[in-house]
């Protein structure tokens, strides 16, 4: 389905098929993660916004929005899986439960004496980055961080105030994802990459597990509320094949319909869809987009298995979405609260405004069932992490 620069794929799922297990993402793991998140110091539930108003005007039951700008103190969500993973590899290697390695005791000075120095290498595109560079601070141990080319330079600076060794370097994301993997080779260093591939599933995992605390603190704030509808954007997929498979777990048959988004310029996962073929499709080249935290071309597969199975929706749109929905929530109607939402953040918000708005997108919006009794939930996984960026498009110049 193809609505000018918008496209959109559906994946339908016949009641009876064998779908992928959901168990590892789900509420008990969730629990557990949630207890090692509760044990940092900087750790409080981030907000969800109701935004009433926008609902009203929208014509739809109910819109809420978490807020991941307060997370840690760190302007966006990534930190919570990063830390995680790095806290199981830091259990396993002393022979631990990750239940027994609470944020105190993992950074005590007895625990880096038995570790002795590690460094733990990453690619990012800025957020993911930013959390290993805090995790790795935090335990008095050494991180480098590889960027594309393009990163906001508020961004390195970012990271390099934790101590990180950060640089840009003249390639795209995925890119800097091998370099980081030939450097763990050659240099004995701990890769810590939110994707996966043959050989290297332990680490996504857990940090995919390590996004689920967003997804339950979102459900435990929504009350007796259950969204119908979960929109969630897509990099390589592991965030939103972590949140898609807990509300998955979470209800069963009667989980929400989920819609991933993607940038036009980098909708490996719509493609992979869309071609529906046994195999993943990735984009190469540059990625130009000014959602930079999703510019990433390869799909990671430990996420695509969750969501060929659990997602309904994917769809691929253009900058304007996000800088639409950037706006939306920057400067809300009237009696809304406001969220500031970076470019990566609100591109979920702006799409389901799009959608429920533009009259040339009513086929999708009835495929998709929404209507006036729809309750829909969206993550707004970003703070402003370019902040210059975020003033121009909030004055109207994207």
């Amino acid at each position: 389905m193809e609505y000018g620069k918008i496209k959109a794929v559906q994946l339908k799922h016949p009641a009876g098929e064998s779908l992928s297990s959901v168990e590892a993402f789900g509420p008990d793991c969730a629990k557990k993660v949630r207890g090692f998140h509760r044990s940092f110091p900087e750790y409080s539930e981030t907000p969800l916004a109701e935004l009433g108003k926008l609902a009203e005007k929208l014509d739809v039951s109910s819109i809420h929005v978490k807020d991941e700008s307060f997370r840690f103190g760190l302007n966006a969500f990534k930190v919570l899986g990063g830390s995680y993973a790095i806290g199981c590899y830091i259990a396993g290697k002393l022979g631990m439960n990750i239940l027994e390695l609470p944020y105190e005791r993992m950074v005590s000075d007895e625990t880096r004496a038995k570790l002795g120095e590690l460094t733990f290498v990453t690619a990012t595109d800025g957020n993911h980055g930013r959390g290993v560079a805090w995790t790795a601070n935090r335990l008095g141990q050494k991180s480098v961080v590889y960027m594309p080319k393009g990163t906001a330079e508020e961004r390195l600076r970012n990271i390099r105030l934790l101590g990180a060794e950060a640089t840009i370097e003249e390639m795209n994301y995925d890119d800097c994802v091998r370099l980081a993997r030939k450097m763990e080779r050659e240099r004995g260093w701990m890769l810590v990459q939110d994707t996966s591939w043959e050989g290297y599933e332990e680490i996504p995992t857990r940090i995919m597990q390590g996004y689920t605390t967003m997804a339950a603190e979102a459900a435990d704030q929504l009350g007796g509320i259950k969204p119908t509808h979960v929109f969630l954007q897509a990099g390589v997929g592991s965030m939103a094949g972590a949140v898609c498979a807990f509300f998955a777990a979470l209800y069963g048959e009667e989980r929400p319909v989920v819609v991933i988004l993607e940038p036009d310029n980098a909708d490996c996962i719509f493609r992979t869809a869309e071609a529906n073929d046994g195999r993943l499709h990735n984009v190469t080249g540059d990625m130009n987009s000014i959602m930079a935290g999703l510019c990433c071309g390869e799909v990671c597969p430990l996420a695509w298995e969750v969501l060929k199975d659990h997602a309904d929706f994917f769809v691929s749109v253009p900058d304007s979405v996000t800088a639409a929905g950037m706006r939306l929530l920057g400067k809300p109607l009237p009696g809304d609260p406001q969220v500031v939402s970076g470019e990566s953040g609100a591109v979920t918000l702006g799409f389901a405004a799009e959608l429920l708005q533009n009259p040339e997108l009513r086929e999708l919006k009835n495929a998709m069932g929404l209507d006036r009794d729809s309750r829909i939930l969206c993550f707004s996984t970003e703070g402003d992490t370019d902040k210059e960026n975020y003033r121009r498009i909030l004055g109207g110049e994207e």
